[in-house]
């Protein structure tokens, strides 16, 4: 990987014990001179970017003078000490002793660490996919949550997450948080076709992009760093490219036993988890079990299966529906089964109840999960629930498997997230699933500073339209257009689609009185007629400056729109503290601002979708004010 160094470059440092970038020189400015003159030129400007900002960060007056900083009010805590890899000499750095911060640190003291751990059968710890943004790491890290509440055990997550984009120069950011190479991070060579200075990502503390005391109400999470503390390990053993390490991580033993051996470790391997064939929920009911005669002695327990099912007698009804099954998803969906049954002559399923026990009468079995947006799972929202059949033999639970593992680490070794449901498994009960809702809609919230920013931008939008509603749509380009997943790729195509979508929008909100007023099929929410008390938006000017606003776009657009960064002020950005400099960490407060407006419109193949209805949904918002496509 590469940090930011004090030259004003970066410095390349292995991401692995047994370092796996021998090909690579090992400091930034041997592999400058490899990329040939470009590269000095590029270095020449990172150094002049470097000190010049750090003169005028560094120099109040002239900060004013020549640039439109937002931290002339400090904002991180004195006490706060900062990791080595800052080049922080000649950089005046917020102080919350100045008022007006709402970054604080989340550190724990060892005592209160080891406190969250006792009670729990040990730990669980995954192989993290640091590459992906925010969004998919935060379906990851809900992934890992609900598995660590079915096994009983404390869950480990990346101490930081990857920014893909600062606001300001790189130099700005780096001055605040560490700069890598994101290829050189991960072990990818996903960006190495990029300028050099877009192969750049900022490590920012989870502690910023998820409110980790509200989730430690409800369930014992601790950081790799944190788990690091505990063992009396340097935090800088933490792979940067989020993989657990079998052999550094478990060198010591607790700090709470010093004469202990180190930690104990069990492995699931990826391909036992959920190969193709297999259907993973999280557990084996009573009555499946005995539906279906399962059986404790069956299985390999090699490959951690303790107990199988006995070969199925297939009947045409069971060859029927699994001439049916492609593709990864070994599952059909509730009302297709019902149609295959009927089209090969078998009846007494018309009502459901009567599907259900002919499934059973046939070796099949009801799961439940959540549909995503155009039968695709890009964005894995929790606010749909869905029934899906699958046959009794290919399902097994993730409780059954794994929570006799007494070793002090289990450890989820490899990627089930990509072509996985929510929580990557299958819920046997509806009260299963509703408790995976309740976790991503309920604990895993945004911090109180971004809560705070998104209310008062969104009270501003209020006022730019005349108290009148207002419609948000998130507009992704950037990797996307280089990827070829944008629905048009030319960007004037682009925004009048999402014209067209919030033209429709304002006709749904005009439409909806008050007594109709709806919720998701989500656990624990209420209807808010807030969301639609005031009158319906316009159809306003299309020219700047308008008077009443049709969207609010998380990108820069000049035409017909209001961006989400122009309802922020130099005062906002100097109480928020130094992440809003990052392009990542605004997004999330974007992300919250569209979870407020009347009406949203985003892209089916965008995790940013997923979080704004989750949001919506959570506050009690009405599904007819939301389009994803």
């Amino acid at each position: 990987m590469a940090l930011w160094f004090s030259s004003g470059a970066y410095l390349p440092v292995s991401s692995s014990p047994d370092s796996r970038f021998p090909h690579r020189p090992q400091w930034a400015m041997l592999r400058f001179a490899r990329n040939g003159p470009p590269s000095y030129i590029l270095l020449a400007i990172a150094l002049l970017t470097g000190l010049f900002g750090g003169y005028i960060l560094s120099s109040p007056p002239r900060k004013a003078e020549l640039c439109s900083f937002p931290f002339d009010t400090p904002s991180i805590p004195n006490n706060q000490a900062y990791p080595e890899t800052f080049p922080l000499e000649n950089i005046a750095h917020p102080d919350q002793s100045a008022g007006g911060s709402l970054l604080v640190s989340d550190d724990l003291d060892l005592e209160a660490l080891h406190s969250i751990v006792t009670g729990t059968k040990g730990y669980y710890a995954r192989d993290y996919s640091m590459g992906l943004g925010w969004n998919n790491m935060r379906y990851i890290i809900e992934t890992a949550l609900h598995h660590g509440s079915l096994l009983n055990r404390t869950v480990i997550i990346p101490s930081y997450v990857y920014a893909r984009s600062c606001e300001f120069e790189n130099a700005v950011c780096a001055a605040y948080t560490p700069m890598v190479n994101r290829g050189d991070a991960i072990n990818s060579d996903e960006w190495r076709q990029l300028p050099e200075e877009q192969q750049m990502g900022w490590r920012v503390p989870m502690s910023v992009m998820l409110n980790l005391t509200l989730l430690r109400r409800f369930q014992p999470v601790i950081t790799v760093a944190e788990y690091l503390r505990l063992h009396d390990l340097s935090e800088d053993l933490e792979l940067s490219n989020g993989q657990w390490d079998t052999q550094r991580y478990h060198q010591n033993p607790s700090v709470y036993d010093t004469q202990g051996d180190p930690p104990s470790l069990h492995t699931i391997e990826n391909g036992w988890y959920d190969p193709q064939d297999l259907n993973r929920v999280d557990r084996l009911p009573d009555e499946m079990k005995s539906r279906g005669q399962w059986d404790s002695l069956l299985g390999d327990p090699g490959k951690d299966e303790h107990g199988d099912w006995p070969s199925p007698s297939k009947t045409n009804a069971y060859r029927a529906l699994e001439e049916e099954l492609a593709g990864r998803q070994h599952v059909l969906a509730f009302d297709r089964a019902r149609q295959i049954l009927q089209n090969n002559g078998i009846g007494g399923v018309t009502s459901d109840d009567d599907l259900i026990q002919v499934l059973h009468d046939n070796g099949w079995e009801v799961l439940y999960t959540f549909d995503g947006a155009l039968g695709m799972d890009y964005v894995k929202n929790v606010v749909n629930p869905i029934k899906q059949v699958a046959p009794r033999d290919s399902i097994r639970g993730f409780v059954d498997d794994y929570y006799h593992v007494t070793e002090e680490v289990l450890l989820l070794r490899g990627e089930i997230h990509y072509e996985r449901k929510p929580a990557s498994l299958r819920f046997t009960t509806t009260s299963a699933r509703d408790a995976f809702s309740r976790l991503v809609l309920f604990r895993i919230r945004h911090t109180d500073s971004v809560l705070e920013l998104s209310a008062t931008m969104a009270r501003r939008m209020q006022e730019l339209v005349g108290g009148r509603m207002w419609m948000g749509a998130h507009m992704r380009r950037g990797d996307f257009v280089r990827y070829h997943w944008t629905m048009q790729a030319e960007f004037g195509d682009h925004l009048q689609r999402i014209r067209d979508r919030l033209d429709k929008g304002r006709e749904i909100l005009r439409s909806i009185i008050p007594q109709s007023l709806g919720t998701y099929a989500v656990p624990d929410v209420v209807v808010k007629p807030e969301f639609v008390q005031h009158h319906a938006p316009n159809k306003g000017s299309t020219s700047p400056p308008m008077s009443e606003i049709r969207a609010t776009l998380p990108t820069f657009v000049n035409t017909g729109v209001v961006r989400a960064p122009d309802l922020i002020t130099i005062e906002d950005r100097r109480r928020f503290g130094w992440p809003l400099l990052i392009t990542d960490v605004l997004g999330i407060v974007e992300q919250d601002l569209l979870a407020r407006g009347a009406f949203f419109y985003a892209h089916a193949l965008s995790s940013v979708a997923g979080g704004v209805v989750n949001i919506r949904a959570a506050n009690g918002a009405d599904p007819r004010t939301a389009q994803i496509d």
